[in-house]
């Protein structure tokens, strides 16, 4: 038999969001009764004001259940003010004294990067990106990264809805150039950005 979630309705809230950001893939209603074990009414209701309140949005068909972009600036938010951010940024101050150049922290948010924090060079010539600031994925070093690393489910979707926008004249634009370059990524390890972007920007990305 179903049971009811025993929390108050806030906290029912949060669990279901946290269950299905924890999902490799978006959920479809009968999914999520089966992991939650809660009745269809009340998933059903649960679901319908998590969407009307903009946390979750409905895939393409109307049956499955991702993150939507208020969730995801949630999760940005979180990431660039946590407890963490001043440990953080000291490695990457340290890190910048090492190799004599900026550093940053990225994240992917959707089919873009966002900078969570970044580091300056000393050097007087530079292009400043704040945190919060946001490049595309296919020709950022850390986007490719991230695309390279992603499961191939999620990827395919993910490209299948992406404009290879032309930024410079290195730029990859088409996909079959991207997925080559993203299988290379795999096998170093590490991603280039070689002016993809910004014209005479290199740069290099590595997970951590």
């Amino acid at each position: 038999m179903s049971r009811e979630p025993d929390t108050t309705p806030g906290l029912r809230l949060m669990e279901l969001l946290d269950l299905i950001t924890r999902q490799a893939k978006p959920l479809a209603l009968p999914e999520v009764m089966a992991l939650t074990g809660w009745p269809k009414p009340t998933v059903h209701r649960m679901l319908a004001q998590l969407e009307d309140g903009g946390w979750l949005v409905r895939e393409p068909g109307g049956r499955r259940y991702a993150m939507a972009s208020r969730l995801l600036r949630l999760a940005e938010s979180v990431l660039s003010n946590s407890a963490q951010q001043g440990v953080r940024h000291a490695v990457l101050r340290q890190l910048v004294n090492e190799v004599g150049e900026s550093c940053n922290l990225t994240a992917m948010s959707g089919a873009e990067v966002v900078y969570l924090d970044r580091v300056e060079s000393a050097f007087p010539l530079r292009l400043e990106l704040r945190p919060g600031t946001r490049v595309p994925a296919h020709c950022s070093a850390s986007g490719k990264l991230f695309l390279a690393w992603m499961a191939a489910r999620q990827r395919r979707a993910l490209l299948d809805g992406l404009a290879l926008t032309r930024y410079t004249a290195h730029t990859l634009t088409e996909r079959k150039a991207l997925e080559a370059e993203l299988v290379a990524i795999r096998r170093d390890g590490h991603s280039v950005d070689a002016e993809e972007f910004v014209e005479g920007l290199v740069c290099v990305a590595v997970p951590v």
